[in-house]
């Protein structure tokens, strides 16, 4: 029996193929490029590692939205065509940051009591960014989770730090400098109440102002192993313990200790945020367990089963296809897909770090295979930073998203009691 998907291309092809050769615009060599590209998806439908498996909840095909190399969120004009275009594609679910670099990206009460931010971030056209996007979003058929990028880091420069060095947590050196794919920061203390009383009082200031569909916390809504050696923190274990802090940064009831401080604050957390909105989704973008647990104390595996989170896209930026797949097929992502929505961030593109299209097929097809959704590691690469055209890029998501694949609010797992 034909692939049922191999049939959906098929009845789609002759309007895609219009697509291609009734553009004028194009040169011989792009429409001879996108034909390929499409001649390329109908045949590797139709090997079985194109099938799809069985997924229990609609396919969550995102976006993240960044203001780095980029000025899609910032201008009107370019965030109606970007919203229009995804929305027209069957993309469903946004994740515009809100929350990095020490600063939030709306209007806030928080950060101006906080004494960390005294102006508005506004957009090109004087507009509140986030407004203006999540209207435009649900116009088009999209959820909106905003992102709250930095989670507990903050740069040294911001006037966060500077305006609450008590806040900040420090490795056993007595430093407080880790330099990480955002440059060099420091941490706040996810241990310290009043840090904490901040991140949430600006989570639900989003949801009072706005009318999102949830929020999302990344791989930062944690703290690398070797700091938490501020005095705050070792006098707190040592209360609890009677044992000093271990010099040995990975020592392994240190480490749980820390990551079980985590996660009673996301529960916490989670609980505030449905009681002020109990269909919002609890959205979660951590690294692979293993390093997320051993490298940021970031026990997601334990959320999981707490019933913190609604939804988990876990970031494998993997360039290798072989160590893709192995991580998709990783328990503790297959528990998680039969309770809640369940995907993968897939890279597709740095501004000076391009990634081809064969690359973002192959994963979109191995995570359908595992039963997985995706988001897209940033808006712009979507179509920018790219060794194809644009247009080409866009028919392959046009192809790939051929059927709406259409979210609506949470569904709440059971919890699992706690052993």
């Amino acid at each position: 029996m034909m692939n049922p998907e191999l049939l959906k291309i098929l009845k789609f092809k002759p309007m895609f193929l219009s697509a291609i050769f009734s553009r004028r615009s194009h040169s011989w060599k792009t429409r001879l490029a996108l034909f390929l590209t499409a001649l390329l998806t109908i045949v590797f439908l139709s090997h079985p590692l194109g099938t799809v498996a069985q997924q229990r909840f609609p396919e969550v095909r995102g976006v993240w939205m960044t203001n780095n190399d980029t000025r899609v969120l910032a201008d009107q004009n370019a965030l109606e065509a970007a919203m229009t275009q995804l929305g027209q594609l069957n993309f469903n679910t946004v994740y515009p940051v809100v929350w990095n670099s020490g600063f939030v990206h709306y209007p806030s009460a928080t950060a101006q009591r906080a004494g960390i931010q005294t102006f508005i971030r506004r957009g090109n056209q004087g507009q509140d960014i986030l407004a203006d996007l999540v209207e435009k979003a649900h116009r088009n058929g999209l959820l909106v989770l905003p992102w709250f990028e930095f989670g507990f880091m903050t740069p040294p420069f911001s006037e966060l730090a500077k305006a609450h060095p008590e806040w900040l947590t420090q490795k056993q050196d007595g430093t407080r400098s880790w330099v990480g794919t955002a440059g060099e920061v420091y941490w706040l203390n996810p241990f310290h109440p009043e840090v904490q009383q901040f991140i949430t009082q600006i989570v639900l200031e989003v949801l009072d102002q706005y009318n999102v569909d949830g929020v999302q916390f990344d791989d930062h809504a944690s703290l690398p192993n070797q700091f938490g050696y501020d005095s705050f923190t070792t006098a707190m274990y040592r209360r609890e313990t009677g044992r000093a802090a271990p010099s040995n940064a990975t020592d392994p009831a240190w480490v749980r200790w820390r990551a079980d401080k985590l996660t009673a604050f996301m529960v916490e957390l989670n609980r505030q945020v449905k009681a002020k909105q109990p269909n919002a989704i609890f959205s979660v973008s951590p690294n692979p367990y293993d390093f997320a647990y051993r490298g940021q104390l970031q026990d997601w595996l334990a959320w999981l089963r707490r019933g913190v989170i609604d939804e988990l896209l876990v970031q494998v930026y993997r360039p290798d296809l072989a160590a893709f797949r192995e991580n998709l097929v990783r328990p503790e992502i297959q528990e998680a897909r039969q309770r809640i929505p369940t995907g993968v961030g897939i890279l597709t593109g740095l501004r000076n770090r391009p990634v081809g299209l064969q690359q973002i097929q192959a994963k979109i097809q191995s995570a359908r295979q595992q039963g997985l959704g995706f988001s897209f590691f940033f808006y712009d690469s979507l179509w920018n930073y790219a060794p194809e055209p644009a247009d080409q890029r866009k028919s392959l998501f046009q192809v790939l998203f051929r059927f709406p694949a259409k979210r609506t609010s949470v569904t709440n797992a059971p919890l699992i009691a706690e052993s």
